[in-house]
């Protein structure tokens, strides 16, 4: 059964995720698994290229203007929100993926996609911060 997006913020982060998934499908990437979860994490988005596992975290900000977003990235960086206590989550849920997946020889890592959204005038941004240490 798929998710239902109901608040404002869930809306935005399923918009981010779809621009994510056509992100990395445009840079030569597969797409094995979409919001894994357990009941102790969740990986938004697992995806393979040449021979490798990549874990990915999705981050969405929306703003009005790609220029709003540039203006406060000083002040607020969604990456900052990759606190210690998500780490270990999403480390265990990793574990549990591979385990369950029979991966556990495979090489991996986690990446973060930074999903800047232009509502007004549908536009967006991404970054990528890769290979995060857990």
């Amino acid at each position: 059964m798929p998710k239902v997006f109901t608040s404002e913020k869930q809306k935005i982060g399923e918009i981010g995720e779809n621009l994510a998934v056509k992100f990395l499908v445009k840079h030569g990437f597969s797409i094995l698994d979409r919001n894994y979860t357990k009941k102790w994490g969740e990986i938004d988005i697992v995806a393979e290229k040449t021979n490798k596992l990549y874990f990915i975290e999705v981050k969405s900000v929306a703003r009005d203007s790609i220029r709003d977003i540039t203006n406060e990235l000083s002040e607020h960086r969604p990456e900052d929100n990759m606190h210690p206590w998500k780490l270990k989550r999403l480390s265990r849920t990793i574990q549990t993926y591979l385990l369950s997946k029979k991966f556990d020889e495979k090489e991996w890592q986690v990446d973060l996609l930074v999903v800047f959204l232009d509502l007004k005038n549908k536009k967006a941004r991404v970054k990528v911060v890769s290979d995060i240490i857990l």
